[in-house]
């Protein structure tokens, strides 16, 4: 199953993981402090609230956070359009990071004929060789 990326509903893959897991529902409710409705409208949400975000990531040893750093990747403005680029407090993040569910997603719309490789590279901004190592190394 390759990870829709662009729309992104976390709660359904919370209640997927929690699945995979085997985790009984009277755990997650006791680690999180909520009750079983709650779950269930956390199940059934897109979105939810980040401190409740890390919580099911420990719960279920899952980054959940690196769902949307994928999404950044794909789909966040070229760096350097509109923006002021200065001094920050912030961290600051070197390079893209690649997860493997990410270069199965764009592999997988290359070899199905959804997007061209050129496609792939304008739309998507993944250098040309990075995407060609990728064909070589991944692509069965």
């Amino acid at each position: 199953m390759f990870m829709n990326f662009k729309n992104i509903h976390i709660g359904q893959m919370i209640e997927q993981k929690i699945k995979e897991n085997g985790i009984e529902i009277s755990r997650v409710c006791n680690f999180l402090n909520i009750m079983d409705a709650d779950l269930q409208q956390i199940y059934k949400s897109a979105n939810i609230d980040c401190d409740m975000l890390l919580r099911f990531s420990k719960l279920t040893e899952y980054d959940f956070f690196r769902t949307y750093s994928q999404h950044l990747i794909l789909y966040s403005p070229p760096k350097g359009l509109n923006i002021k680029q200065g001094k920050t407090h912030l961290p600051v993040f070197r390079k893209a990071i690649y997860s493997k569910e990410l270069i199965d997603f764009i592999l997988e719309q290359i070899s199905s004929g959804r997007k061209t490789k050129s496609q792939i590279i304008e739309e998507y901004r993944i250098p040309k060789t990075t995407l060609y190592k990728w064909i070589k190394k991944f692509q069965k």
